[in-house]
């Protein structure tokens, strides 16, 4: 903790913990002398004066009211720098001392009088926003239509096996629902907000998108069985309005207009109509529980209906299976759209007052109550009503009257005939209506399926406009933005609402939803499964912000759940799921390749983190093969923007293949060049990424180059994914530059060498440093950057010159097409192979596919044909492709005069000029001038310059007009930069030269 010296401490502060309150002007006086004095900035928290503040809520809230002030706490530069005099560095956010009771900024503010209070938005607790919702959604005409049929058909012990594996997948995805609600806050957005914040944008953004359809479309599912009901209605009643399929139409448009009409009012009307509905289906069910205990009459016996019987229930509780449908399966099928709508609830989530409580807990007792319904309906329909009745009262008989068979007969009633003509009109297995027959009160029943009907589709016509509200807001697709915005006091979705109600009314008036029904199923089976998936997801990586508060969930549970609701999808209607799928994948490939700008730290990118830990710790323990080998390489290119050309080279044979890393050397103070590295380094790595380079960029602090590159070598990289090869740029003004930093220069390639790294050094005619052209690929954000200079250190950024175009040319040379030229490969000495695999995966890549490599190597006149065919036979074992091969015997001939003496007059600023003196004297004149050359080395080394010389001749003779030109180094010394400048000068082609490490990376054996 950063502490000040002040006054003595007050009696009201002699707490161990009190809420920071600032020092009045005369307990300051201890803060005179540093850069808090006179500032709100030297507090009191413990009994003592420090700028730390007490733990907030306002320090971890990611988001922040229009128009707020930011508070946070101090940065640690803040905090370590605080006795510095340093005036005006210091920028710490405070509380305010009357508010610093670590409460949200909205709780605080509550009581502030002199603020005119805003108006709040309608919130809801976790039974009538969750629970009631949930169960309005779940609860449908099934329940009522089709759950006695199901009865019949599967018996009461296999019905409530369906029954239980549906809500198996219910509950489990509840408990993820749970988990995942309760790991963090929880905002608009409903099952979108939930999977996108889990799974990550691609998952998320297309299950959001069609969940919102499905909500859409389901609105008219659901307004059209409610018309279907009325329509049968007025049938009975001889009262249609135009002819069946129209009157569907008419009453459909209506409905929906009317629950537009209510949604548009606010949510609280919209609650208050879903809690009517509520109460009338909960008096259709007890009007039909107290109808199974009342005396049966004689017109219901003769429909099946005889009041609870032990019989009944013993002869319903075996399955009696008839029609196409009668399988276990397809009676599932039947039934499980009825156990779905868990996520109502959980779509108005930024309506909740505490999503985190109301979303587990609404949605569990949801299931848990509708579960118990659906239950004791079909125990109590399966102890009182037969399985066939003929309706007639005229088949009374008399008990035990002969020919007289089934159950009925022991009641006195005679359902024989019918039964087996299968022309019963009435029982559990041919009468939907039975529930309203059994019920105290038919019209009830039908209140309960219009309550249930209606309130689905409500419940569907609010979660569609507000999760597309939120898939909005994120743009993650085009063109729908302009629904995204909200009104009112809850951000109401008014435009959202009316595309929902477009898209119902267009459904509405098909008037044929079967083929589009089974989709819609599978969207929310989709749903269900990512949900459980991204629960176990997030399990699975131990990422450490998982931390859900809600702990009764089994990530092996979710899995489960995932994959049973994936299998459900196939089981309903296979062609929807595979069309289901489709759409899916089809919009996650889109937003995969639209990449959207976002970051919500999706355990898709924990899992990234851990799989690439797991690998590079594997790797660690596989021992080194010559065949697996890969030039991984450490590119010194300062900032990557500098030397576009360098990075596009390597770039260019390390994708997809091998590490790459951008080495920048900052020189300087490390204080100074802390907060400029770190700023540095995303944008560094921004650009990279713009550029489509697999690279990472490192930035290391130091005194001098050289240094900071010796750190690179011994630290850049991670286990065995770590450099093999130095790569850097020619030094073009070594003749110019301060001799210390050609010292340094030279002095790289040596601690290269040293460290067991091959030497790559690349020279373009142009140059490589395109730091002062400004429209050189340089990001704005660089400009006031520190760059390197030619040898790739930090340095000041140079005044703005005027450079030609080959200039600017040269940082896009190796991102065009390269044609039909040639890689020349002068081969000169044995290295390992690395100067012949380098231009081989340049010739992979379609750039360089054209190209064609011609090998050079050295050799005798009267022995050509041997030595080539040598070289031939090497090189086919190696398996390159390489068949063009060049012998060189005039290597060794005479340079021309007027070329030496041009090397001469190169060297001779460089020299001594010490007449051949001895070692000392030499030592004593070269002091603090190691880059001086004696005279005894000239003449030591005569025989190489001359071979330097000849190499350029031979050069310029040959390989003019290639596309690149391959060498092999020879090994540093003091004459090394001369000789570079003498072998690669007047040449026109990109020159490369390498050195490997004398060791293979080339084999043509098998093991």
């Amino acid at each position: 903790m950063a502490e000040l010296p002040c006054a003595e401490p007050l009696p009201r502060c002699s707490g161990r913990f009190t809420i920071s309150t600032l020092l009045g002007a005369e307990e300051a006086a201890g803060c005179e002398g540093t850069q808090l004095s006179g500032s709100s900035l030297c507090t009191r928290t413990f009994g003592y004066n420090t700028v730390d503040v007490v733990p907030a809520y306002e320090h971890y809230a990611n988001s922040r009211g229009v128009g707020e002030a930011g508070r946070g706490r101090p940065s640690l530069a803040d905090l370590h720098s605080i006795l510095k005099p340093d005036p005006g560095h210091l920028r710490v956010p405070l509380p305010d001392p009357q508010r610093s009771n670590g409460l949200p900024d909205a709780e605080e503010g509550a009581g502030e009088p002199s603020s005119a209070p805003a108006a709040e938005p309608v919130r809801f607790g976790w039974v009538k926003g969750v629970m009631i919702r949930c169960m309005l959604n779940i609860w449908g005409v099934i329940l009522y239509l089709r759950l006695p049929w199901i009865t019949a058909q599967a018996g009461i012990a296999l019905t409530w096996l369906i029954i239980l594996m549906s809500v198996t997948v219910t509950t489990i995805t509840g408990l993820s629902i749970s988990a995942i609600s309760t790991n963090g806050k929880v905002k608009s957005g409903g099952t979108y907000f939930l999977i996108s914040r889990s799974l990550g944008p691609e998952l998320g953004g297309s299950i959001g998108l069609i969940f919102a359809f499905a909500n859409a479309v389901a609105v008219a599912m659901h307004t059209v069985g409610f018309a279907e009901t009325v329509r049968d209605l007025l049938q009975e009643h001889n009262s249609l309005i135009v002819d069946p399929t129209n009157d569907i139409r008419i009453i459909g448009v209506l409905t929906v207009t009317v629950l537009l009409g209510i949604s548009l009012a606010g949510m609280e009307w919209e609650a208050k109509a879903q809690i009517l509905f509520f109460l009338v289906i909960l008096v259709s069910f007890i009007n039909y529980l107290v109808g199974t205990v009342i005396p049966a009459s004689a017109e219901k016996q003769a429909k099946g209906f005889f009041s609870y019987r032990a019989d009944i229930f013993a002869q319903n509780f075996v399955p009696d299976w008839r029609g196409p449908e009668g399988s276990f399966f397809g009676l599932f099928s039947i039934f499980f759209p009825s156990a779905t709508g868990i996520l109502a609830g959980a779509n108005i989530s930024g309506d909740l007052k505490d999503p985190a409580l109301a979303i587990p807990k609404g949605t569990l007792m949801a299931i848990f109550w509708t579960t118990v319904s659906y239950l004791v309906l079909s125990a109590t329909i399966g102890a009182c009503v037969l399985r066939d009745a003929s309706g007639s009262l005229n088949d009374s008989v008399a008990v035990g009257s002969p020919g007289c068979e089934g159950l009925g007969c022991s009641y006195g009633w005679n359902f024989t005939d019918c039964a087996q003509r299968q022309s019963c009109r009435y029982g559990l297995s041919n009468y939907y209506q039975s529930m309203s027959m059994v019920s105290g009160f038919g019209p009830l029943i039908t209140a309960g399926i219009f309550g249930a009907t209606l309130s689905s589709a409500l419940a569907c016509l609010v979660s569609a406009p507000k999760v597309f509200q939120c898939l909005c807001k994120d743009q993650l697709y085009p063109l729908i933005g302009f629904f995204g915005k909200g009104y009112g006091k809850n951000s109401e979705p008014i435009r959202g609402y009316m595309l929902t109600y477009a898209i119902a009314i267009g459904f509405i008036l098909i008037a044929e939803l079967n083929a589009i029904a089974p989709i819609i199923s599978n969207f929310f089976l989709c749903s269900y499964a990512l949900i459980n998936f991204s629960c176990f997801h997030a399990s699975i990586t131990n990422s450490p912000g998982w931390r859900p508060s809600f702990r009764y969930y089994s990530k092996w549970a979710a899995l489960f759940g995932a994959t049973i609701s994936v299998v459900i999808m196939f089981l309903l209607t296979w062609w929807a799921a595979l069309i289901a799928l489709g759409i899916v994948i089809f919009l996650l490939g889109y937003v995969l390749y639209k990449k959207p700008d976002v970051n919500w730290g999706s355990s898709m990118q924990a899992s990234s983190y851990n799989l690439a830990l797991s690998y590079s710790v594997g790797l660690s323990e596989v021992d080194e093969h010559i065949k697996n080998y890969r030039p991984q390489c450490l590119v010194l290119t300062g900032p990557p923007n500098f030397r576009p050309a360098l990075v596009d080279f390597v770039g260019t044979f390390t994708k997809n293949l091998s590490l790459m890393i951008c080495g920048n050397v900052l020189i300087g103070p490390s204080k100074q060049k802390v907060l400029e590295a770190r700023q540095a380094s995303d944008g560094h790595t921004r650009w990279l990424l713009k550029r489509k380079i697999k690279a990472f960029y490192t930035n290391v602090l130091a005194e001098d180059l050289r240094s900071g590159v010796q750190m690179l070598l011994q630290a850049a990289g991670l286990g065995k994914m770590r450099p093999n090869i130095v790569t850097l740029g020619y030094k073009r003004d070594w003749q110019a530059a301060a001799p210390q930093s050609l010292e340094d220069y030279v002095g790289i390639l040596h601690d290269a060498f040293d460290f067991k790294h091959g030497v790559c050094l690349l020279r373009l005619r142009e140059g490589l440093n395109v730091s002062r052209v400004p429209q050189a690929h340089i990001n704005p954000a660089f400009g006031a950057a520190e760059h390197p200079d030619g040898n790739g250190a930090g340095g000041r950024a140079a005044p703005s010159t005027s450079i030609a175009d080959p200039e600017q040319q040269a940082s896009t040379i190796f991102q065009s097409q390269q044609g039909k030229k040639t890689i020349d490969i002068y081969w000169l000495f044995d290295d390992g192979g690395l100067t012949l695999l380098i231009p081989y995966l340049l010739g992979r890549k379609k750039r360089w596919g054209k190209c064609k490599v011609r090998v050079f190597v050295g050799g005798q006149i009267n022995r050509m044909d041997e030595e080539r065919k040598a070289i031939v036979s090497l090189l086919s074992k190696f398996r390159l492709g390489f068949h063009e091969v060049h012998i060189l015997p005039d290597i060794n001939q005479q340079p021309r005069p007027e070329h030496i003496r041009r090397f001469d007059e190169l060297i001779a600023p460089f020299r001594l000029n010490d007449g051949f003196k001895d070692e000392a004297a030499v030592n004593e004149l070269r002091h603090g001038c190691p880059w001086k050359i004696s005279d005894e080395e000239v003449h030591r080394h005569r025989a190489k310059s001359l071979r330097q010389v000849r190499l350029n001749e031979i050069l310029l003779d040959y390989s003019r007009d290639a596309a690149l030109i391959a060498m092999k180094e020879r090994c540093p010394s003091s004459l090394y930069m001369a000789w570079l400048e003498t072998l690669s000068q007047d040449l026109r082609p990109p020159v490369i030269l390498i050195r490997g490490n004398q060791e293979n990376v080339l084999t043509f054996y098998c093991q």
